[in-house]
């Protein structure tokens, strides 16, 4: 038996729509994170970029179990004394319910030139209308 290696010349992206409204964050995020790594496909190949193009809609209104909303903080430091952040949860969907979704899936990719490229397909909405109408083939 020979093992299939894909070809970047074979690899075809398809766009996919997912609707967040009610969803688990954690678990749409690993969801997307499939897509975009092209582990859905059987012609996955670990050292290409064999993922798909997603489309997140209704960002803001995602769920959160337990008493995330106000127990769970993004940090983050400007290197100056003094300069340590902390935001909620909570204040971080009411400002950028986008950079929510594109945090939590950020996380599952790998850390290269790759994970970036697949991040760059990651395309999330707060609301329910989106600029891609025309690329969508599936919605999921």
């Amino acid at each position: 038996m020979k093992t299939y290696t894909a070809k970047a010349a074979e690899i075809e992206h398809q766009w996919h729509l997912i609707d967040a409204a009610g969803k688990n964050l954690g678990r749409l995020a690993s969801e997307i994170a499939q897509l975009l790594k092209g582990k859905h496909k059987p012609m996955y190949t670990p050292h290409l970029d064999t993922g798909d193009y997603v489309v997140v809609i209704n960002a803001a209104k995602i769920q959160v179990t337990g008493r995330k909303l106000d127990q769970k903080f993004y940090y983050r430091h400007s290197g100056y004394p003094g300069g340590f952040r902390q935001v909620s949860l909570r204040e971080r969907l009411a400002a950028n319910p986008a950079a929510v979704v594109e945090h939590a899936v950020r996380g599952m990719l790998p850390r290269n030139r790759l994970g970036e490229a697949m991040f760059r397909k990651l395309k999330v909405y707060a609301g329910d209308s989106h600029p891609h109408q025309a690329q969508i083939g599936q919605a999921k």
